[in-house]
């Protein structure tokens, strides 16, 4: 192996050790992503609600994309080199390969990122809701009932005050008006 190092170029040789070096790399970088080792889940987590969706950044320079791009320039030049082009070729086509294989990973990561979804009820989402009566409401907030409402895409059973002059009963069709500081909804009689 050493002898075959020391036979090559001083440019083959550049190549070699770059795609090498960030192969490892970046082979340890994927199998700690693959098994959650990414710095995610530390101690000292911290759970909060945020109103605000400001999304994920396109992150275009990044570790995992700088090791992907001098993997891929590494190897993408050896290529290169063994088809015989000429050096400032095989540069132009290593780093236009590199820098394809950092956005195709940035592309990646984003549109996954996307993907997560908290799954915390936000209340504020039932208001102009209609749903349905399951459990009788008190008239002028009097007693609590349940509604069967559809929120963020799922059907709940939700607690539920009414300031209608009569009770709402099962099966009686209500919307939302508003939503109470301790998270019970203001529901009125749709169908008057």
């Amino acid at each position: 192996m050493e002898i075959w190092f020391e036979s090559l170029g001083l440019f083959e040789k550049i190549y070699w050790l770059v795609a090498g070096i960030s192969s490892v790399i970046f082979i340890i970088l994927l199998v700690l992503t693959l098994i959650g080792g990414d710095g995610d889940g530390i101690d000292g987590d911290i759970d909060a609600e945020i109103e605000g969706d400001t999304g994920i950044d396109f992150q275009f320079l990044s570790f995992k994309n700088l090791m992907g791009f001098l993997t891929i320039f590494g190897w993408s030049g050896i290529a290169c080199l063994n088809a015989g082009l000429p050096s400032l070729f095989v540069v132009l086509i290593s780093f236009v390969c590199g820098l394809l294989m950092m956005l195709a990973m940035a592309s990646i990561f984003y549109y996954l990122a996307k993907l997560q979804s908290s799954g915390t009820l936000l209340l504020k989402n039932a208001i102009n809701q209609v749903g349905e009566v399951y459990l009788t409401i008190g008239a002028n907030r009097s007693t609590i009932g349940k509604v069967s409402i559809t929120v963020q895409g799922t059907l709940r059973e939700l607690d539920a005050l009414t300031e209608e002059i009569t009770d709402l009963h099962q099966g009686n069709v209500v919307r939302v008006k508003a939503v109470t500081d301790n998270g019970i909804l203001l529901v009125e009689l749709l169908n008057k």
